[in-house]
């Protein structure tokens, strides 16, 4: 609804997406993907099932909109050197991996992308987001020749982020301060022998 006077969307409506979003990730967070579906975010919000749709023409639509408004983010660090940006996104990531509610419905959210096209389009979509910071320091290093000949910013992410995914969803173990201190030490040990010898990995 447009208020005639201001031109301005009416702050009921905005108020009712707002809730509508907060109350299906509440759900995806609880529950997976699975656990998600319109007359529950109805039941539970207090807003009607016409509503929802009136914004959202289909439940894979309303846990997109719900996923891209708080999916991870993260800075992304400039501190000069390579060592120092991969620790600080290292640490930021643990972090994440431990407390942040993303850390506990991407899973069902990569599992769905497997047999719904839209929901393919949001993981994309989120991973995209989540590796941007370790692009934008991996380009960085190419340019200052931190890295080696050949070694692409996908590979820099994928190197950061793979243990402590792994922790996080397969072997179940602490992400302790301990663990990320070893990751960088040996990320960045390997990736500096790398870029003096001129080794590709």
């Amino acid at each position: 609804m447009i208020d005639e006077t201001t031109g301005a969307v009416d702050k009921r409506v905005h108020r009712s997406k707002q809730l509508i979003l907060t109350t299906t990730y509440e759900l995806l967070s609880e529950a997976g993907i699975d656990g998600v579906s319109v007359d529950e975010v109805s039941r539970r919000s207090g807003v009607s099932k016409t509503t929802i749709y009136r914004h959202w023409p289909s439940r894979s639509a309303l846990l997109m909109a719900a996923c891209s408004q708080a999916g991870p983010q993260a800075e992304v660090p400039n501190t000069g050197s390579l060592k120092s940006d991969i620790g600080a996104l290292a640490v930021q990531l643990a972090d994440q991996l431990r407390s942040a509610r993303w850390a506990a419905i991407l899973p069902s959210i990569i599992d769905a992308a497997e047999r719904d096209p839209e929901l393919a389009q949001l993981h994309r979509s989120l991973h995209a987001g989540l590796m941007a910071p370790y692009i934008a320091i991996a380009e960085r290093a190419i340019r200052r020749k931190e890295l080696a000949p050949g070694l692409t910013p996908a590979d820099v992410a994928a190197a950061i982020v793979a243990p402590l995914f792994y922790r996080r969803w397969f072997s179940r173990e602490p992400i302790d301060d301990q663990f990320v201190k070893k990751i960088i030490r040996n990320l960045v040990g390997e990736l500096s022998r790398n870029a003096r010898t001129g080794k590709k990995t």
